[in-house]
């Protein structure tokens, strides 16, 4: 039976094939992953995934200490370690041979100093980027990576609706966001997905500030950015909360935000350039006259990585296609006053439709 890893790695030799690209060397963690089934993240030490279209062959180098890992979970039989104290290119060239003219790379994931040694063991290798196809590849999400993201979206926002329990005046943003960690694992997450932010009061003015000593105080904005992993796939979620009770200004900028919320995800379609979504939302932040404290794209990419392609912002001319997972998350940040946003997770479904994964209630909430 094939194995979905073996269907994305054929799509990808195709696009080689095509492209006279004799060999690809893939490094990204992320994609590693995508295309063998092995996670992990090898830190400083080697990883990647060869692939040699001219003798038909995958090969997954992993440090030692992951050899066993990675035969378990990945589907490919030739899995080769590298010892700490190996040259990992020189076991690359025992094990693989000669590479002919070109070897695809991702020019985001290779760094200067792997190129190099690349290049010591293969001078006369010429490299091309397959970043673009590999990106394009993996942002149409399967049936099945839906169903992943619908695991990870389902355990952060169980941690939502019982971490809001928790808050209380005098407790500190640190101890908000241990508590919420905490109920990840409870609730079955591999980990958070990014540094979770948890921001209070003129601290919620600040997209992606640290959560810090600064405690719950009465009127303050609460804004919690965070999300989960689950079984390789993210989720990432923004709602943001008053303590007590609202003045008019944050009832307003409240409405604000939640209406440019709902004008970008109604603005979804697959056929309009990507752009359109952001337009949508930002239009409705600017016409109320605060468009100068809205000033990052309203949304980016989600699924092995919480920022991944396409990213949603003004000028992106790319079209939207059937198969697209993205956040759809505007706000309002005034410095010294507060902030708020609200982060929603879109999908295109393969009839085009629009379906928003998450599903935590956006109504203001007074805590």
């Amino acid at each position: 039976m094939t194995t979905i890893y073996e269907t994305r790695r054929a799509l990808l030799k195709k696009h080689l094939i095509d492209n006279n690209i004799d060999a690809v060397m893939i490094t990204a963690p992320a994609n590693v992953y995508y295309y063998t089934g092995f996670n992990s993240e090898p830190h400083e030490r080697f990883m990647s995934i060869i692939i040699d279209t001219r003798a038909d062959e995958n090969y997954l180098f992993v440090p030692a200490l992951d050899k066993d890992a990675a035969m378990q979970e990945s589907d490919i039989t030739k899995v080769i370690p590298i010892s700490d104290e190996q040259v990992p290119f020189d076991i690359v060239q025992q094990t693989v041979g000669d590479i002919a003219k070109t070897v695809g790379i991702e020019a985001k994931a290779l760094s200067y100093d792997r190129y190099t040694s690349l290049l010591t063991v293969y001078p006369h290798v010429q490299v091309i980027d397959v970043q673009p196809f590999i990106n394009t590849q993996r942002m149409r999400k399967s049936q099945e990576e839906i169903g992943q993201l619908k695991k990870a979206i389902e355990i952060i926002e169980q941690v939502l609706a019982e971490g809001v329990k928790k808050v209380r005046v005098g407790m500190s943003e640190s101890e908000l966001t241990a508590e919420l960690e905490f109920l990840m694992r409870k609730f079955g997450a591999d980990g958070p997905s990014f540094s979770t932010i948890v921001l209070t009061g003129e601290k919620a003015a600040l997209p992606h500030g640290s959560p810090g000593e600064r405690k719950i105080q009465k009127g303050d904005y609460l804004l919690i950015d965070f999300g989960v992993i689950k079984d390789g796939y993210c989720s990432d979620i923004t709602r943001t909360f008053i303590i007590g009770e609202a003045s008019d200004k944050q009832k307003e900028i409240y409405d604000i935000v939640l209406q440019s919320n709902e004008a970008g995800i109604n603005a979804v379609q697959a056929g309009v350039p990507l752009k359109t979504f952001d337009i949508a939302a930002r239009n409705v932040i600017i016409d109320q006259g605060y468009g100068d404290y809205f000033n990052n794209r309203v949304g980016h990419g989600l699924g092995i990585e919480v920022h991944e392609e396409p990213s949603i912002h003004q000028n992106n001319e790319q079209l939207a296609e059937k198969g697209l997972v993205f956040t759809i998350e505007p706000g309002i940040y005034i410095p010294e006053h507060g902030g708020v946003r609200i982060e929603d997770t879109v999908y295109i479904n393969e009839k085009g439709e629009t379906v928003v994964l998450s599903s935590f209630p956006k109504q203001l909430q007074i805590l």
